[in-house]
């Protein structure tokens, strides 16, 4: 299970490289987008929610550091 908020990635174009969409949810309790946090503004695709491979990097980093607190 994923405690995240998990995204639909309806008429996402980067859903499958996202964690958001791609990690294991709970059948029993998920939060999860309303709406696809994605824009597309001028032909330019963006997403503040986007989690990849570097963003899972970076909290892996966060988490470690406040153990050590």
């Amino acid at each position: 299970m994923s405690d995240i908020t998990k995204c639909t990635g309806v008429n996402c174009l980067v859903k499958e490289r996202c964690k958001r969409f791609t990690a294991e949810g709970n059948d029993y309790w998920q939060s999860w987008f309303t709406i696809p946090p994605f824009k597309i503004v001028e032909d330019k695709f963006t997403c503040e929610m986007y989690w990849g491979a570097n963003a899972q990097a970076v909290w892996n980093e966060l988490l470690n550091a406040t153990k050590n607190t």
